[in-house]
């Protein structure tokens, strides 16, 4: 370990991060592998097994809980505790409370997937956990919130760098989407059962405000305080322009909060909520692109990083994903769209095309740029295989957006084609026919994205590795002079 790193370890509590960064890895594995399992479940039914609790109806929450909230949630926790310290120049605030933080956020990843896989849910498509967990992850999420503004407050440097603007409105959104939209009555203080406050289109307004809100600050906003400060650190170069990404900040949090109704065109919703949703969705294409122009432009300059830095390739395609996501989006927000698409696996392409090309590229991305300074590291252990890993996920992706692209567009122009009698021209088994074989391409590409975090996680284990024989080393030629 380099003085300066043994200085920066003492000055900034970097054990948190390190075990954060670490269980983000972890349920990275398995919850891609859960997702890759029940795709290969579509696509192969005999996979089915007579096993209630490997079932696609347990295992498609079990995967995402453990890649939003396992992976990602435990990656945000890292790296947002990290910048703030490094932007703030300050220890981070509250010791045993972010070890509070910590370990309560991984028990409650832990026991919501048991219970999933027990067959405990309340039922509802975004508000999955019973209710004494629900209870549980606000204190913990409060905790955070405490530790972060505090670590704010405690700041010696004048200005807030814009990454914490990101992280901030997101700690507080997710505060409010999660208490709102589980507010539920217990049967009992003894029963999991709950009912929730809500019903009727009020209940489906409140998840899809929840929903979409949980990308638009979860999954969007908090990764854009990742992206803002490991880019431009990556690139060696300034944000492109600090005017932007104000801006930036700005409208996204304004324009976001308006447009989950837009999941719910066609049903009994008033027509004029689902009509505003939509044009809020239009507008969020402009903060969007914008955030991605000033995060690719911030390469103005060192182009040439992209041929040289494999960790570089990440991140610039991760933000091309943020850019084709934020596109698609909007796209299927408007109403004649939507009639094709919605219900159909272009959405699931869709969702994909954002979590993995954007939110699993950039934290890789971030990682690996991270990892080797938190352990003291020159360099990450391999650098072929941060290029392998690359080529791994890219491959992965295309072929996931691409076969769920022709699945669901297919899906959807067969469901609503209609002889010269005015009957439907395809039965509705005609349609999952059609779907095998983009599911059997949907799971491959699924399967490289696997392969390539085991890579991964190998290449962050020989670099601690190596970083802990240094250390070593440097111990026992330390204790032979002193001898």
């Amino acid at each position: 370990m380099s003085t300066s790193t043994a200085v920066a370890t003492e000055q900034y509590n970097y054990d948190i991060v390190k075990k954060f960064a670490i269980m983000a890895l972890v349920w990275g594995v398995l919850g891609m592998t859960a997702g890759t399992y029940i795709a290969s479940e579509l696509a192969w039914p005999f996979l089915n097994f007579d096993i209630a609790e490997i079932t696609f109806g347990r295992l498609r929450p079990v995967h995402t809980t453990l890649v939003i909230f396992g992976f990602g949630g435990s990656a945000l926790f890292a790296t947002s505790y990290y910048v703030v310290q490094r932007t703030c120049q300050t220890r981070l605030w509250g010791g045993p409370l972010a070890e509070f933080t910590f370990w309560g956020w991984q028990i409650g990843v832990g026991a919501g997937i048991v219970l999933y896989m027990l067959g405990y849910t309340q039922g509802r498509e975004y508000a999955e956990f019973v209710w004494p967990l629900d209870l549980a992850i606000a204190v913990v999420w409060v905790s955070y919130a405490l530790v972060y503004v505090m670590t704010l407050r405690n700041r010696s440097q004048p200005h807030i760098y814009v990454a914490n603007w990101f992280y901030i409105a997101f700690i507080l959104a997710v505060a409010l989407l999660h208490i709102f939209n589980n507010l539920a009555v217990p049967v009992s203080l003894t029963s999991l059962e709950s009912y929730s406050l809500f019903s009727g289109v009020q209940d489906a307004m409140t998840q899809w405000w929840y929903g979409h809100n949980a990308v638009g600050f979860f999954l969007t906003a908090a990764f854009l305080g990742m992206m803002y400060y490991f880019v431009p650190k990556q690139a060696g170069r300034p944000v492109y322009s600090y005017r932007l990404s104000i801006v930036h900040f700005w409208a996204l949090s304004f324009l976001y909060m308006w447009a989950g109704t837009h999941h719910l065109h066609w049903t009994a919703i008033p027509d004029w909520t689902s009509t505003l949703a939509a044009t809020f969705s239009i507008l969020l294409l402009l903060p969007s692109w914008g955030g991605m122009i000033n995060g690719i432009m911030t390469l103005s300059g060192a182009w040439d990083k992209l041929r040289t830095d494999p960790i570089m390739l990440f991140m610039i395609t991760a933000l091309s994903f943020y850019g084709m996501s934020t596109f698609e989006g909007p796209l299927m927000s408007l109403k004649s769209v939507n009639a094709l698409s919605h219900y159909t696996d272009w959405t699931v392409g869709h969702v994909h095309s954002g979590a993995l090309g954007w939110v699993a590229m950039i934290t890789f991305g971030s990682f690996y740029h991270l990892i080797p300074r938190l352990w003291g590291a020159k360099e990450m252990y391999s650098s072929k295989l941060i290029y392998t890993h690359f080529w791994l996920a890219t491959i992965g992706i295309v072929l996931y957006i691409a076969s769920l692209w022709v699945a669901g567009i297919g899906q959807g122009l067969m469901l609503r084609a209609f002889d010269e009698y005015g009957n439907l021209a395809y039965t509705f088994i005609e349609t999952v026919t059609f779907m095998h074989l983009p599911y059997v391409v949907r799971a491959i590409g699924g399967m490289f994205f696997v392969a390539g975090i085991l890579l991964m996680v190998y290449n962050v284990y020989m670099t601690i590795a190596q970083a802990k024989r240094g250390v070593a080393v440097e111990v026992s030629g330390a204790a032979a002079v002193a001898r």
